[in-house]
């Protein structure tokens, strides 16, 4: 596959993982009645666990296009997120100058995993088929 093709790979599954974030960020709000807190509330969440996200993944080979087209290698996204999740609870706790709780750090993380797990399972049986037809 060309760098061209590579490129717009990793756009996409970057823009599936912030979209995923954020799913997860609204169905956070919405198990607590608390979707009318509105966007800036959310980012107090979304920002954090976006950031901590691109410090973990990379280092787990999560944007790798090799392996992220691989079945096999879905533990990656899944423990990068997991890896994540503290350090965005303990982003979210400094911006809100709040407590951390160990039960929202757990929660945060198999949550997230789950959904993280989900988007790249749909993507690797997606793309491998998009990349079948283009060989044919």
């Amino acid at each position: 596959m060309n760098a061209q093709n590579e490129r717009k790979w990793l756009i996409i599954l970057a823009a599936g993982d912030f979209m995923t974030i954020a799913l997860v960020t609204i169905y956070g709000f919405a198990s607590h009645n608390e979707l009318n807190a509105g966007a800036a509330r959310m980012l107090t969440t979304f920002l954090p666990l976006a950031i901590a996200w691109l410090a973990a993944a990379p280092f787990l080979g999560a944007y790798d296009h090799q392996r992220a087209m691989e079945v096999r290698q879905l533990w990656r996204p899944f423990w990068a997120m997991l890896l994540a999740a503290p350090l965005a609870a303990w982003l979210r706790g400094v911006w809100l100058n709040a407590p951390i709780l160990p039960l929202f750090v757990f929660i945060l993380g198999g949550v997230s995993a789950l959904a993280i797990l989900i988007w790249r399972g749909c993507f690797v049986l997606i793309a491998r088929r998009m990349f079948d037809n283009l060989k044919n």
